[in-house]
């Protein structure tokens, strides 16, 4: 009888100190889920004209042509901005704050217009 009392109390202190050992990497897999979703929230799109100032390539608005971020290529060579230069497009990747001006890390680029010029406003203003 002892024995079995013994034994009762070995397997309830196994499952007491077990069951938060088995919950911490559950714990670990939640974070790591929670900075995945993060860093997919910090993924971002902008949609503008390549141009190329001062040897860098730059997305602009299309009313006033005024830089919106610099642009580096992310996965692909930085070359691959070149057949963009003109074209109005959308790029995809992550955006980063810059002393100067914010610069955007490119994943993809896609073509909106085969040509890019300034666009009328709401009140006919360009």
């Amino acid at each position: 009888m002892r024995d079995a009392i013994r034994v009762i109390i070995a397997v309830g202190f196994i499952l007491a100190v077990g069951i938060p050992l088995a919950a911490a990497p559950e714990g670990q897999e939640q974070n790591a889920q929670k900075t995945v979703q993060k860093k997919k929230a910090e993924s971002a799109s902008l949609t503008g004209c390549v141009d190329q100032q001062e040897g860098q390539y730059v997305l602009v608005d299309d009313h006033e042509m005024k830089v919106i971020a610099g642009l580096e290529a992310e996965g692909f060579p930085i070359e691959g901005f070149a057949k963009h230069v003109g074209q109005k497009v959308t790029v995809r990747g992550t955006s980063n704050p810059g002393a100067t001006r914010t610069v955007f890390k490119v994943r993809n680029i896609e073509t909106v217009s085969e040509t890019c010029a300034p666009q009328a406003t709401q009140n006919g203003k360009k």
